[in-house]
């Protein structure tokens, strides 16, 4: 499994590097904080509406030992998805390290 860290991903969305940021979470957890330019995937029949082989994708969930973004990396890389990378890290990594986020939880 390829991983990303937060320093090249804060890099990566600053540059606007062309990749999906894909938080497979709930629709729920996605709306309370997400990493902004994240798109929400939580179900594998939505996968074919917002990605394409083609993309570099970067999978993430709440925090190291949740294992949705694992089921995530797995299932694109077993349907033919080449550019995958996990921030293991996830929103609570993001958050607890002073990065902007959007959502409810957000300071205004």
């Amino acid at each position: 499994m390829e991983v990303i860290e937060r320093e090249e991903l804060k890099e990566k969305l600053k540059r606007g590097d062309d990749f999906k940021l894909v938080m497979t979470m709930t629709v729920w957890a996605y709306e309370a904080a997400h990493i902004p330019g994240s798109i929400n995937i939580s179900r594998p029949s939505q996968v074919t509406d917002h990605l394409s082989p083609d993309d570099e994708i970067v999978v993430y969930c709440t925090n190291p030992s949740c294992i949705a973004s694992i089921y995530a990396y797995e299932a694109l890389h077993k349907a033919g998805y080449k550019k995958l990378r996990r921030y293991s890290g996830g929103i609570q990594d993001w958050v607890e390290s002073g990065e902007p986020f959007e959502g409810t939880t957000a300071e205004k």
